[in-house]
């Protein structure tokens, strides 16, 4: 599996099949974690996991701070980062 950073976005690669992605758009200087998908084929491998995580990584290293409007992204960075779940659309940094 290869993971390609984009400016906004990080996939995930199987052979020449794009088979996952996270999106992160930035707005007012916070970077929204707005979009996670992966292949249905290849669900419950931890891949989404690691396609969040690279993408925390990935804006902590740009300075940036983050929010989640995905439910997927949510309850990861409530589980590995310590953040708070204060509604539907939104996942805020303790």
């Amino acid at each position: 599996m290869e993971y390609i950073t984009e400016k906004n976005r990080i996939y995930a690669v199987e052979g020449d099949e794009e088979v996952g992605e996270v999106t992160f758009p930035e707005r007012d200087g916070i970077y929204v974690i707005n979009h996670t998908y992966v292949d249905d084929r290849l669900r419950g491998q931890g891949i989404a996991g690691e396609l969040v995580r690279r993408a925390v990584e990935e804006i902590e290293r740009r300075g940036g701070q983050y929010k989640a409007t995905c439910s997927y992204a949510q309850l990861w960075l409530a589980r590995n980062r310590g953040c708070e779940i204060t509604g539907p659309l939104s996942c805020q940094i303790k």
